[in-house]
């Protein structure tokens, strides 16, 4: 049974800046030590957002005026690095539903996407005046339609674009690769009762 096909999303956003932004600046290595994902929300841009004694360093994602974001707009190449999934758990975990920058590490935007997070690309440009949209006006929601391909926030509109594969993956609720499997769990026994070998 496919999940929850993923069409629109509409909501606040938070400018994360910086190119390279890597995996290790999203989740530092020593919250990786965990048996779920279930508490890594606490550990999403830790060392970029608090000093060694736990004050802040007033980083984007504290600031009350983006507050409930569930956006985030980046800059190019994000999610460099190591490979861990823990990155994109992290951020969706942290109550955020897509990403909108200019280009992805792959791993990344293939973790990204199982998790029915997209991560959508733009024109770097245009990614810049967004951010500085949002900085200007940061109550503005924005909708992002992976259907009709673009952004829409204010009286704009951004033209977005994704990979056909996992674009339809996300609009037909068929991301999730274990889910995959389970819906095909008599097909697999099928197939293995043929199997000489089983």
């Amino acid at each position: 049974m496919a999940i929850q096909p993923i069409t629109t999303l509409t909501g606040k956003a938070v400018p994360i800046a910086g190119a390279d932004i890597d995996t290790d600046r999203i989740i530092p290595a020593r919250f990786l030590k965990c048996v779920t994902f279930d508490d890594l929300a606490e550990g999403m841009f830790y060392d970029e957002r608090f000093e060694k004694d736990g004050s802040s360093k007033n980083h984007p994602i504290d600031d009350p005026k983006h507050a409930g974001a569930s956006l985030m707009v980046v800059g190019p190449n994000f999610g460099c690095g190591s490979s861990r999934e823990h990155a994109p758990q992290s951020i969706k975990r942290s109550g955020f539903q897509a990403i909108i920058g200019s280009s992805y590490a792959e791993i990344f935007f293939g973790n990204s996407t199982g998790l029915g997070m997209p991560c959508v690309s733009a024109d770097p440009a245009d990614v810049e005046t967004l951010a500085n949209y949002i900085t200007e006006h940061p109550q503005t929601e924005l909708t992002l339609d992976l259907t009709a391909g673009e952004v829409r926030y204010g009286e704009h509109r951004l033209e977005i674009n994704m990979p056909e594969g996992p674009k339809e993956a996300l609009l037909s609720g068929r991301f999730d690769s274990i889910q995959e499997l389970l819906d095909q769990t008599a097909a697999i026994e099928e197939t293995a009762a043929a199997l000489p070998y089983i």
